[in-house]
């Protein structure tokens, strides 16, 4: 029993490491508004989470906010849906800059 366990283990250990990596990357400088809106529940709650992180006080606490993102994420969404062709930054920077 112990040699199947290892022989399994091994098996996905070489399958993982011959499987290819595929990193993907989103340079939010590139992306409009429209574009955001289009990418997927997921994606834009990703996008929210990392603005939130990087439009955040430095010396905030660790602390996720769930109510202030879902309000900022619905003025970051009025605002793109009302302005399309503007590049995501500049929407976040018109919503989350205090």
């Amino acid at each position: 029993m112990k040699m199947l366990a290892s022989l399994l283990a091994a098996a996905v250990l070489t399958a993982s490491a011959t499987a290819p990596v595929q990193a993907q990357q989103l340079d939010l400088s590139t992306v409009k508004c429209k574009e955001f809106l289009a990418s997927g529940k997921d994606n834009i709650g990703y996008i929210l989470m990392w603005l939130e992180g990087y439009y955040s006080d430095e010396k905030a606490p660790p602390v996720v906010d769930f109510d202030k993102m879902k309000t900022n994420g619905g003025k970051l969404g009025e605002y793109c849906a009302k302005n399309a062709d503007h590049s995501l930054i500049t929407a976040a920077d018109a919503v989350l800059v205090k």
